[in-house]
């Protein structure tokens, strides 16, 4: 185990045993090091790792705001993993949007299910936004994936929600190949704002099987028109 990794285990041994409460500052550098029996510098190098997972958060200086303090973000580190492994090509469009439609079906099925009145306001803006005469790809994917992650973030899970911000990327990217490769795309932009808004309507009714449903289709009805899934399975281009 090299140096830096015994100051994770110790943090990770720490927190799960509850001696460090969210908010709480850890051992300084100096304390943790001496304890330890590490140099200062591998000290750091963990501390460096633990804020890009989201664990703590740094400040420098003297006061009681310094050193590194205990916080909670999931979404950080695990989306920026996720990212990471996305951005290295090694997942297969196939497997993103898999795992995209079984995550998010579930999670806008949560969604309807906790549903509250009166709070679909940037979701109705989004769907507005997406309706509207002449909207360029990318400025009409970018809104889906607004209009996506808001709903997911309605499901009460924050893992399932940072996984899918991970996934955006990918998403984006697969998603605006496969627009592109439609053609009379305002009319294929209407009929996908049209099922954003059945998912919506669902969703606002609390009927939890009408929004997975809608969700699993739209989902996987645009990898299927778009000419991608033939792709994949290695069908070529035949029947665009």
């Amino acid at each position: 185990m090299r140096a830096h990794e015994l100051v994770l285990a110790r943090v990770e041994a720490d927190l799960a045993a509850g001696r460090w409460a969210l908010g709480e500052r850890l051992p300084g550098e100096r304390a943790l090091a001496e304890e330890l029996g590490v140099s200062r510098p591998s000290v750091r190098e963990a501390i460096r790792v633990l804020e890009a997972m989201g664990i703590v958060r740094t400040a420098v200086g003297s006061g009681p705001g310094a050193g590194a303090t205990v916080i909670d973000r999931p979404a950080a580190g695990l989306g920026a993993a996720v990212r990471l492994h996305v951005a290295s090509g090694t997942l297969p469009v196939a497997d993103v949007v898999a795992t995209r439609a079984v995550l998010e079906t579930w999670a806008v099925g949560q969604a309807a299910a906790r549903w509250s009145d009166g709070g679909d306001g940037d979701l109705r803006e989004l769907l507005d936004a997406m309706r509207a005469p002449g909207l360029a790809v990318p400025d009409f994917v970018a809104l889906d994936q607004d209009f996506h992650l808001a709903l997911v973030r309605r499901c009460g899970n924050p893992l399932v929600e940072a996984i899918l911000a991970g996934l955006r990327a990918a998403v984006g990217s697969y998603v605006a190949a496969g627009a592109q490769r439609l053609t009379a795309w305002p009319e294929h932009a209407a009929r996908l704002a049209e099922e954003h808004g059945q998912i919506l309507a669902a969703v606002r009714a609390g009927d939890v099987a009408a929004a997975e449903q809608h969700a699993r289709r739209h989902i996987w009805g645009f990898y299927e028109q778009t000419g991608l899934a033939r792709e994949d399975r290695g069908e070529g281009a035949r029947g665009r």
